[in-house]
């Protein structure tokens, strides 16, 4: 008990101007209320809030804001009511298994595939909320880190700022105090932190951790691998859409890189973030795979850092491949891209129907390009079958 109090403590308290991690870190407590004054303020605030609670609701939920002295009152007041106001319009059915495999007390670190800029960690916040957890600190991308409003709700929900730019020593530099920042925030203030197993959304449905994600973690802490990252209490996380996020405009994105870089329009990532809230999403699964053990990391001492790295790579794929939770989406669309039969009991004939007219639907206004965009969409769908299932099932 006195533990679980000294914790919260710690969490709330006021870290000083001076902080290293001030470039970094969410607002804290004391920061809330000017933060939640701005936001009242911006334009733009009276129809997000007319959207997602309604005009009388919304109006109420603005003139809250000023009452705000906490990172919890902002959270449980508004966006807890916010994620779960989306979710009723575009999911029709959001569940969470494996949360009673953790210790409330203390901050996890979870590594999750990564499919839907926003709402893969806050549908992860709603769920720690409704049971009881403390909520999660959320890496986001400095390019989505927009100055003014976009800082304000982020900072003011637990978000900190990655910065994926610059040469590479800078990229070393800030690889070096992002690592340090997570490492303090899970050892000191015993606080879980969000981060995708990769830099960026998977776009073609094939989920893999990134080494260089893992090889960030290690920069802060001792030499010797195994303690290191024991320190870190890694969990990976499956998050599993029925109908994936942005689907049209992975399609797309997928096309045009395949002959050369492909360069995001102004304004593309806002979009993503609206049309991922937005467009419907059918039944949402997140699975809280089974934390990594020391035991498992014990055995990465017996390598070179670099294949050691690798390996645990591997571990996190695996615990997140089992963690899918397969829908009918995803196997239509393995038959329709090999042209099989091995899951027609999986699904029904309304169900194939329904999907291969959403796919044209989807793509019917590039004409010229639908059969190479056809299977690129399917790929999407059908991939996390094949990683999930074993050669013999498939």
């Amino acid at each position: 008990m006195a533990e679980k109090i000294m914790a919260e403590i710690i969490k709330s308290c006021p870290v000083d101007s001076s902080s290293k991690f001030d470039d970094l870190r969410p607002y804290r407590d004391a920061e809330i209320n000017a933060a939640m004054r701005r936001i009242a303020a911006d334009k733009k605030i009276p129809g997000i809030m007319h959207y997602v609670f309604g005009k009388e609701r919304g109006a109420k939920k603005m003139a809250d804001l000023h009452n705000f002295k906490s990172v919890r009152d902002f959270q449980a007041n508004v966006m807890d009511a916010a994620i779960n106001n989306i979710a009723k319009k575009t999911i029709d059915g959001f569940t969470c298994d494996g949360l009673e495999k953790l210790d409330k007390n203390k901050g996890y670190l979870f590594i999750s595939n990564h499919r839907d800029i926003l709402l893969d960690a806050a549908l992860l916040q709603i769920a720690l909320y409704s049971n009881g957890f403390d909520t999660s600190e959320i890496t986001f991308g400095n390019n989505l880190m927009q100055p003014g409003l976009v800082t304000d709700i982020g900072k003011s929900n637990k978000m900190f700022k990655v910065i994926r730019s610059g040469n590479a020593k800078d990229f070393y530099r800030c690889s070096m105090h992002l690592s340090d920042y997570i490492r303090y925030t899970l050892t000191q203030r015993h606080q879980s932190v969000w981060i995708a197993q990769r830099n960026g959304r998977t776009k073609n449905g094939d989920d893999k951790t990134s080494q260089t994600i893992l090889k960030m973690f290690s920069l802060s802490g001792g030499k010797i691998l195994c303690k290191n990252l024991s320190e870190l209490n890694i969990v990976p996380m499956s998050i599993s859409y029925q109908w994936e996020t942005c689907d049209k405009m992975k399609v797309r994105e997928l096309f045009l890189s395949q002959n050369h870089p492909y360069i995001k329009e102004p304004g593309e990532d806002m979009r993503s973030i609206v049309t991922g809230i937005m467009q419907p999403k059918g039944k949402v699964h997140i699975q809280i795979c089974k934390p990594i053990a020391t035991d498992e990391l014990e055995q990465l001492d017996n390598y070179d850092r670099n294949d050691a790295l690798s390996l645990l790579a591997h571990i996190i794929d695996r615990r997140i491949y089992d963690g899918y939770k397969l829908w009918n989406t995803n196997y239509i669309a393995y038959d329709m891209l090999y042209n099989t039969f091995k899951f027609t009991n999986r699904y029904t004939q309304e169900e194939y129907r329904n999907f291969s007219q959403r796919m044209h639907t989807t793509l019917e206004q590039w004409p010229d390009e639908l059969l190479p965009l056809m299977d690129l969409y399917l790929q999407i769908y059908s991939n996390p079958v094949v990683n999930k299932l074993s050669p013999e099932q498939i």
